[in-house]
């Protein structure tokens, strides 16, 4: 396998097979993350993480894409680092012989945690929207899309291919938001409906009738909408519990977060948590994080009989142990610091496969989930992406205040759930 230096902005032709190796710094060294190109995930059984697959050094990456190559015939590795010049200067490997798919799940101590680097800007919503490419567009009820953000929205993800958008609304708003949003409807579906509370249950009744794969909201209120959808005659409710979760993309932050319940459940109890959890790890396996770590959080880390949300952390953890929640590593009660940070992780002394690298924050309350993922957002300068899950079909739930990125991204991460995510 040859391997070529390439600058950390220069891009291979996407339409040859090829793997990468992104090195990023940390406090004391490096990170190193595999990814591979557009036509070499297409071959893959299963796609790699978004952000790309991380190792601790250069020798680990560079074992699991010899082992990759192998397997697909891959002939070039890139580089956007320069390795040293003899091998003996990287630590020693001490790794086991395995299949490339098992080396994301190889046990770290905490002690040899890396501390997050910053990704490449996008990163995430790329391997996104590639993975979309070339899929059929989703049919999609827009409720109620009466003014230039929510109804721009709707067709910027048709620009994108991602969506195929049936208007429901007064007819006469939805063609003043056209104009003042400038978008063109010729050849898009609109049907009539007299208010929003009507928009709203006709835009579910498509979904109940198949005509549509998706709702998203328009320029109505969410309650307005998750009325309609939790109707117990009419609406889309199955056996689980509807929630939301951010896809936040901070820029210190190696990989995306998953924040939940931060937008629908005010204050839930233990068995609503189980699948607001639930619903989280399912969006991380259609991401294409195989086994994530969720992260339940308190303000401690410690169980105290008078905090409640540590009462109900630990309990999640042990229903993960008995098969009660699938498809994760779940640990709690954590406190933010020590979910998302290996060095405050290892100065409380916190031994866990989850601290320190969490992909899903589980927040004790809506107030909390959502003041966390709006600090990320302004402060931050993180991007979040929105999606309400649980219901029959995923729900597209944007802001007046999303930028077109966030907008587009909540859409790909619906329509892939869509087409790729289990049934509740």
């Amino acid at each position: 396998m040859k391997t070529l230096e390439i600058a950390p902005d220069e891009r291979p032709d996407a339409g040859a097979l090829w793997l990468l190796v992104r090195r990023y710094r940390r406090r004391n060294g490096y990170d190193y993350y595999v990814t591979a190109s557009p036509a070499l995930e297409g071959r893959l059984p299963r796609p790699l993480p978004i952000g790309g697959l991380g190792f601790a050094s250069y020798e680990a990456a560079h074992l699991f894409s010899q082992g990759l190559a192998a397997a697909q015939d891959v002939d070039t590795l890139y580089l956007t680092f320069t390795p040293p010049e003899h091998t003996s200067h990287w630590p020693a490997l001490a790794l086991p012989s395995v299949h490339p798919w098992e080396a994301e799940n190889l046990s770290e101590e905490v002690d040899e945690a890396p501390e997050p680097g910053p990704p490449d800007a996008g990163q995430w919503l790329d391997a996104l929207l590639e993975r979309c490419a070339g899929r059929p567009a989703v049919p999609t009820a827009i409720a109620h899309p009466c003014d230039a953000a929510s109804l721009g929205a709707a067709m910027e993800a048709a620009e994108h291919g991602l969506i195929r958008p049936v208007l429901v609304g007064p007819e006469h708003k939805i063609r003043r938001a056209a104009e003042a949003a400038g978008v063109d409807l010729r050849g898009v579906q609109i049907i009539p409906e007299p208010h929003s509370h009507a928009a709203a249950a006709q835009a579910v009744a498509l979904v109940r009738a198949g005509q549509a794969q998706l709702l998203m909201k328009g320029s109505l209120h969410t309650d307005e909408l998750m009325h309609a959808v939790l109707d117990k005659t009419l609406g889309l409710r199955t056996e689980r519990r509807v929630s939301h979760v951010y896809i936040v993309e901070a820029p210190t932050y190696p990989r995306p977060l998953l924040i939940t319940d931060a937008a629908i459940n005010i204050s839930p109890n233990l068995e609503e948590k189980r699948d607001i959890v639930q619903n989280a790890i399912d969006l991380a396996h259609v991401m294409g994080i195989r086994t994530p770590k969720v992260a339940v959080l308190s303000a401690v880390e410690t169980v105290n009989p008078k905090l409640q949300s540590t009462i109900d952390a630990a309990a999640l953890c042990k229903m993960a142990d008995r098969g009660q929640i699938t498809g994760a590593v779940i640990d709690g009660p954590l406190a933010f610091d020590n979910a998302v940070s290996p060095q405050a992780a290892k100065d409380k002394g916190i031994k866990s496969p989850v601290a320190g690298r969490a992909d899903i924050l589980v927040t004790p309350d809506l107030v909390s989930g959502n003041v966390l993922a709006k600090q990320l957002t302004f402060l931050a300068d993180a991007d979040a992406a929105g999606v309400a899950l649980g219901a029959r079909v995923p729900i597209i739930l944007t802001s007046r205040a999303d930028a077109e990125r966030t907008r587009v991204a909540s859409c790909a991460v619906a329509a892939l759930m869509a087409s790729e995510g289990p049934r509740a």
